[in-house]
């Protein structure tokens, strides 16, 4: 394309423009301040198919596969920990369609998930969801980050974890800060290499399945059977079919921090993706099944591999030894393979990391843009690398120092608990924006001009919406233990709904986000009437006494934009346009063609 691809991107960034200073007009209860996005603040499109592709996965596949899988391995046994972590690849492949949908549709320069809270469903909701959003990723970085160090600690302890963490960062915050091309490269490459490892791995574990490991012989399903203190289900709280349920209950809670914002990350990549609605539905097709090769047979291969009774799979420093693959191959007999198991480890926490800075920075300047964050954020580099919201994401992320000392790792993993409820609430968020947008489309007799649709819907996001909450609603279900080490971690894990286990401390982390969450929505909420309610006045459309407070609680009391105002149009013709203006690449031979459909 060549040329030709350069010249068309330019006349896209001019729709861009355009785009931006239309919404800027205003929408019927719109985006609570309107996009003001200038030529010199606009982001770049420099992010390829494969970029965005890995990039979500890069950002999925992190510590809670190779560390986290082992605690829930240890609480309950193989099946629950490999039925639910099939059971939120289901949710997560819901999220991922209701984002691609919307964002196909309206692949905008500077949008992220928030703005579209705004656009189609009410701005408060968009501004509580925007500061959880970004919110969980600063803190996310910081959990990366300490995971990094710990892993790299298994080699040498002679380093002190500080230094470790810092580098970690500065290698985070240059892949950021240079241009989202370098970004998205330096991304591929690090998932790249983590996806083959956990490839690997997968190959290795199904070999000692079938009895090629030097130690153990044939292991087949012999940790699922009841013997030898092994057992498929290690019942919770309760004995019999109630047990058995409660074990995937806990699972499918305690699963879902590995999959919290992932589904996210390319949405938030689309308005910086070359031919968005070519590659976003692209990936969005393929992000599933990855999924399920990586999650489904990762979470099937440790049950096989590792005997939830193991005493190593629970550790207070929860270090690489921690990792069920590590165990499993160390059980087997195999040498070497732990170090390699580690550095895979380690890689999948640097791209963890690197994507929650991304998607974080991105999330704080749409915000910025739409006026629910200071201005300060919209500042970006010539290559349209929104720096300062970078910077301001990074230093959230230096959270990760706290865990050089034992009180601070306490404070650290109490922040990286609240980060699992405000995904879950993020994604509740999500689900009742794609109802609105969709709500909004059949209004409009639209439905027929998406460029990308999905199926089971409407009916399976009312499903998740249903699951999500319950979650929520039960995220205190477990907590964490006070005491102990090894094997007893387990005896002394909390369940926070039985009255014989109820711990204040374990309720409060567990539910803290959600006042909180709602404090930014019921406060803005009150500015936001107040602000409509005096711009009102002094247009002079309320005469008589009162009528301010009556127009305030009008407003306050309206929790949705109805469906009428809801703004479908804004951006479309411009999309069709770039859309139009696209032209798939042609493979030249097999090799080109099979890069294609794979990337």
């Amino acid at each position: 394309m060549g040329r030709d691809s350069s010249s068309l991107e330019g006349k896209a960034g001019h729709y861009q423009e355009k785009v931006f200073q239309d919404a800027s007009i205003g929408q019927a209860q719109g985006s609570g301040g309107g996009l003001d996005v200038l030529s010199n603040h606009q982001l770049e499109r420099g992010l390829k198919s494969r970029h965005i592709q890995f990039l979500a996965l890069g950002g999925a596949i992190g510590t809670g596969l190779f560390v986290g899988s082992g605690a829930i391995l240890a609480q309950v046994g193989p099946a629950p920990l490999f039925m639910a972590y099939l059971s939120m690849m289901l949710v997560v492949w819901i999220v991922m369609n209701d984002l691609a949908e919307i964002c196909t549709y309206l692949p905008l320069k500077g949008i992220s998930i928030p703005y579209f809270v705004s656009r189609f469903v009410d701005p408060s909701l968009a501004f509580a969801d925007g500061w959880n959003y970004w919110y969980a990723y600063a803190i996310l970085v910081a959990a990366e980050a300490t995971a990094g160090a710990i892993i790299l600690q298994y080699w040498t302890t002679v380093v002190p974890v500080a230094v470790w963490i810092a580098i970690i960062l500065i290698v985070i915050l240059l892949l950021n800060i240079i241009a989202v091309g370098f970004f998205g490269e330096a991304e591929f490459w690090f998932a790249s290499i983590k996806l083959i490892s956990i490839t690997g791995l997968i190959i290795v574990s199904v070999v000692i399945f079938f009895g090629g490991g030097p130690d153990e012989g044939r292991l087949g399903f012999r940790y699922w059977k009841t013997e030898n203190g092994y057992s498929a289900f290690n019942p919770y709280l309760a004995g019999g079919s109630t047990g058995r349920f409660l074990a995937y209950w806990i699972a499918f809670v305690k699963a879902g921090f590995a999959f919290i914002t992932s589904p996210e990350l390319i949405a938030l990549a689309s308005g910086e993706t070359m031919a968005p609605r070519r590659n976003i539905p692209k990936a969005a097709r393929r992000y599933v099944w990855r999924l399920a090769i990586f999650y489904g047979l990762g979470s099937l291969c440790i049950g096989v591999i590792v005997p939830r009774n193991n005493k190593r799979l629970l550790s207070p420093e929860s270090n690489a030894a921690a990792s069920p693959f590590v165990i499993g191959i160390q059980l087997a007999g195999i040498p070497i393979l732990n170090h390699i198991i580690n550095a895979a480890i380690l890689t999948s926490a640097w791209s963890a990391g690197n994507a929650f800075v991304y998607s974080g920075s991105r999330v704080l300047y749409s915000m910025a843009m739409n006026g629910q964050a200071p201005a300060l954020f919209k500042r970006t580099t010539r290559r349209g690398v929104p720096w300062t919201a970078v910077l301001a994401t990074w230093v959230i992320g230096c959270l990760a120092f706290l865990n050089v000392s034992n009180s601070g790792a306490q404070v650290f993993q109490w922040f990286s608990n609240i980060s699992t409820i405000s995904g879950y609430i993020a994604w509740i968020v999500v689900f009742v924006t794609y109802l609105r947008f969709r709500k909004a489309m059949q209004f409009n007799g639209m439905m027929s001009v998406l460029p990308y649709r999905t199926v089971l819907q409407p009916y399976a996001t009312w499903i998740c919406l249903f699951i999500i909450s319950v979650l929520t609603l039960t995220n205190g279900f477990y907590g964490n233990s006070k005491h102990g080490q090894g094997a007893q971690i387990t005896a002394n894990l909390l369940a926070v709904f039985f009255p014989s286990a109820w711990n204040v401390s374990d309720f409060i982390a567990a539910y803290i986000t959600i006042p909180i969450f709602l404090a930014l929505y019921l406060g803005h909420k009150i500015y936001w009437a107040w602000f409509q309610a005096s711009k009102a006045e002094s247009e002079g459309g309320m005469p008589k006494t009162g009528s301010k407070a009556k127009q305030m609680w009008k407003v306050f009391s309206t929790f949705v934009i109805p469906t009428r105002d809801v703004d479908v149009m804004t951006g479309k013709q411009e999309m069709d346009e770039l859309e139009a203006m696209d032209v798939p690449p042609v493979p030249r031979n097999w090799l080109e063609k099979f890069w294609f459909w794979l990337a």
